[in-house]
């Protein structure tokens, strides 16, 4: 079965809003070569509204850029209850029936699914046993306000670190898993 792997920016004070202000001063080439290595190692983005808006203004369309290229060409799911279409190249809309349409990708052949940002989603995804890994890229900053992740969910989620590592710009990686019973 193919999983689900969340990877998001998030500061050290657990902002993971606009991560494009604050981030550039602690981005590095070992920081790049661990995304990369990321993105390659899925074959599908799942993304909430408001990431997948972003991207589509940022990337669709745009033949110059490699990365736009690759952020094009692959398959996009959107997960959505306010969007009528997806229109970006390669999406696909899901409204409702999400706990079985997410399931049900999971199931089809392929590598992992990729999570970028969407931290709404990534949330509702742990409480509902979907997510199978959370991938943060700890940015030493601390921004004050702004969205947090998991900002105001209820309950508590325990989580197992699987690996942890830290680059020379003080950017820490912590990917956890669940810690399933």
């Amino acid at each position: 079965m193919r999983k689900i792997v969340a990877g998001l920016f998030v500061s050290v004070d657990g902002v993971v809003e606009a991560p494009e202000t604050w981030t550039g001063p602690y981005f590095s080439p070992e920081v790049g070569q661990h995304i990369e290595s990321m993105m390659a190692a899925g074959d599908t983005l799942l993304l909430g509204r408001g990431t997948y808006q972003t991207f589509a203004a940022s990337f669709a369309g745009n033949t110059s850029d490699p990365m736009a290229a690759q952020m094009n060409a692959i398959p996009k799911v959107v997960v959505s209850t306010t969007l009528d279409r997806a229109e970006w190249e390669n999406s696909t809309l899901v409204r409702g029936g999400v706990a079985a349409e997410i399931t049900r990708l999971k199931q089809q052949p392929g590598t992992n699914i990729n999570i970028s940002g969407s931290a709404t989603l990534v949330a509702w995804l742990l409480r509902q046993g979907l997510l199978d890994e959370l991938d943060l890229l700890v940015f030493p900053v601390v921004i004050g306000q702004g969205k947090r992740l998991f900002d105001g969910e209820p309950g508590q989620a325990g989580l197992a670190l699987a690996a942890c590592e830290a680059f020379p710009a003080g950017v820490a990686h912590l990917a956890y898993r669940p810690a399933r019973d």
